[in-house]
């Protein structure tokens, strides 16, 4: 029998001999070239928050301008419209926000200086009123002290906080004089010369496609934030005039300041609601003489601002943005962090922008990974 030479070859392999690697492609390592580039974008991230929570004094007036000052574009564009100078419609738009503000600190303040005036008495009607809760605050002491940790007096009853943290929270809530300046005068500026600034950003490429996108970035961002401003404006004051309502009807002190600070804070997603709720407990539990009546006011706001966080708001303000709740917890969270409660302010605008560059930029339509 003729032994063919492909055949001979076989043979003469030994046995036991390994089979060739497999020809189906695998996937490519991450080059070194990558986890450079990886390492360097990090490393700028960390730099750039850095510089940001180091320079807070001047870096979050001067973007607070800038982000306010694209929300009030469309309404200085449409002063214009109406032959009114850029500048003396810029002046006038920040005139009526700021008496805006001053009407509505002006409401809360008053009752705020009046019962700061009494706050030993108040102490002593919170503790004379929590002393129901004696019972689970010893049990705690007493896991406490099973668990290993610092000794306290068993019987003590509840303790109100110290008043030491009231001159750190000022601090931390109301910006300095200078940052207050910092940023009035930069908005003024800032939607004074708000065309040539567009302008100048849509020249600054060379290439027709260029600026038509730069361009379309910088209306579909105005358009955004206007119209962001203007809606949650919109529900915010509902929110406070609810708040008022409620407490009108329950029978809570200074139903009018408690609104106009429900409408304030909620401005802050997640966090405001939730100090507006502490708040407006504490006021029920040292106004009412029992605890069921103060909670009553605080359980209806509780109710009132679920139904307009999870229907109301996503209705009106989430379909038209499209933003992720775990997105906008996240960047809440972060720029809370980093600048307090300016920063929770500008926490959902900084999304909206990101949002708004990214579909521009990475379009629906362009190439994507394949589904699983």
């Amino acid at each position: 029998m003729r032994i063919l030479p492909n055949e001979r070859a076989a043979s003469a392999e030994p046995a036991g001999k390994p089979l060739p690697d497999s020809k189906t492609e695998q996937p490519p390592m991450i080059r070194r070239a990558e986890v450079v580039a990886l390492t360097l974008v990090a490393l700028l991230v960390i730099c750039i928050v850095a510089v940001l929570y180091a320079a807070k004094a001047f870096f979050l007036p001067v973007l607070m301008a800038f982000v306010v000052g694209t929300m009030l574009a469309p309404a200085a564009r449409y002063l214009e419209q109406h032959r009114i100078p850029r500048a003396v419609s810029a002046v006038m738009i920040v005139a009526a926000a700021c008496a805006l503000v001053v009407f509505m600190v002006g409401l809360i303040a008053s009752p705020v200086i009046e019962w700061s005036a009494r706050l030993p008495e108040l102490g002593s009607l919170m503790k004379d009123k929590l002393h129901v809760f004696d019972g689970p605050i010893r049990l705690w002491q007493q896991m406490q002290l099973a668990l290993g940790g610092s000794e306290t007096l068993p019987g003590a009853s509840f303790q109100l906080p110290k008043i030491e943290w009231v001159q750190p929270t000022l601090e931390f809530l109301s910006p300095t004089f200078a940052e207050f300046l910092l940023f009035l005068v930069t908005l003024i500026l800032f939607i004074a010369s708000w065309p040539d600034l567009r302008r100048a950003l849509v020249m600054t490429f060379g290439e027709r496609e260029s600026r038509l996108r730069t361009l379309r970035i910088i209306n579909a961002i105005e358009e955004n934030l206007g119209g962001y401003l203007l809606m949650v404006t919109i529900i915010n004051l509902g929110v406070g005039v609810a708040t008022g309502i409620i407490c009108a009807v329950t029978g809570m002190p200074n139903p009018a300041a408690l609104g106009a600070l429900a409408a304030t804070l909620n401005f802050i997603p997640i966090i405001g609601p939730v100090f507006m709720f502490v708040i407006l407990a504490v006021v029920g539990v040292v106004a009412f003489p029992t605890l069921a009546g103060g909670m009553l006011g605080p359980a209806l706001f509780a109710g009132m601002t679920f139904l307009e966080g999870h229907f109301l708001t996503p209705i009106i303000v989430g379909r038209r943005l499209q933003l992720n709740a775990l997105a906008v917890f996240i960047a809440l969270a972060f720029w809370t962090w980093l600048w307090g409660p300016m920063g929770a302010f500008l926490a959902s605008p900084i999304l909206m922008v990101a949002l708004i560059i990214k579909v521009h930029l990475m379009p629906d339509d362009s190439p994507q990974l394949p589904g699983h």
